[in-house]
């Protein structure tokens, strides 16, 4: 992985990013806790065998979470909640549409792109669970896809060099950075793999189970 071999000749920490979403709760739960801490166990493995380490940035979806209906005190009273714990365990942060923001600032260029027929599919099923905006779920979904096209752009060029995580699968490659290698994860522990913003509060004791399809 070029990122990584860069680091390492650098001298310099392990970047890695990722998305961190809103869903129905507005305060922090151990799902979300018990997320951290297993990202916290990867930093300290890598730390292990690397000595500069890892660094963690979370990049929270502020954009995302307004398409869905979320209230924006509602949002940012849970993503302030997350950055604390966080930042309590050494991991950064940033708004996903202060990135988006900066890439307009420096020119970056965004292509103008249509899913597949696929990819919509599973965008809309998941639209159906979690979309509480304005218009029909269809909708929804699609304008999600148009908004994901322009933050994935946003993200390569605020970060060029550090690796990109998900919780997703690979069947939603499309909605990632073209440009940064893609490190696919469990969210909680090995063999959970739904999101934590999405889980109730006493999720985290529900025994671990094979990840879902999106």
């Amino acid at each position: 992985m070029p990122a990584v071999t860069a680091a390492v000749a650098a001298g310099r920490p392990l970047d890695f990013v990722l998305y961190w979403g809103k869903g129905p709760r507005a305060e922090i739960a151990a799902p979300d806790l018990a997320c951290l801490d297993y990202l916290g166990q990867m930093a300290e493995r890598v730390r292990q065998a690397y000595a500069p380490g890892a660094v963690f940035r979370l990049i929270f979806t502020d954009t995302h979470a307004a398409l869905n209906g979320h209230p924006a005190a509602a949002a940012d009273a849970y993503f302030g909640a997350i950055d604390a714990a966080a930042q309590a365990r050494g991991f950064a942060s940033a708004r996903l549409s202060d990135v988006v923001a900066f890439a307009r600032e420096i020119g970056a260029d965004t292509p103008e792109e249509e899913p597949s027929g696929e990819i919509l599919a599973s965008l809309i099923a998941c639209a159906a669970k979690w979309y509480r905006g304005e218009g029909s779920t269809e909708q929804g979904a699609l304008d999600y896809y148009r908004m994901n096209m322009v933050e994935k752009t946003a993200m390569a060029a605020a970060f060029p060099e550090a690796v990109f995580v998900t919780f997703n699968g690979s069947e939603f490659r499309d909605l990632f950075p073209a440009t940064m290698p893609i490190f696919y994860m469990y969210s909680l522990r090995r063999g959970v793999g739904v999101k934590p913003w999405f889980m109730s509060a006493q999720a985290e004791a529900v025994p671990a189970a094979p990840p879902p399809a999106a």
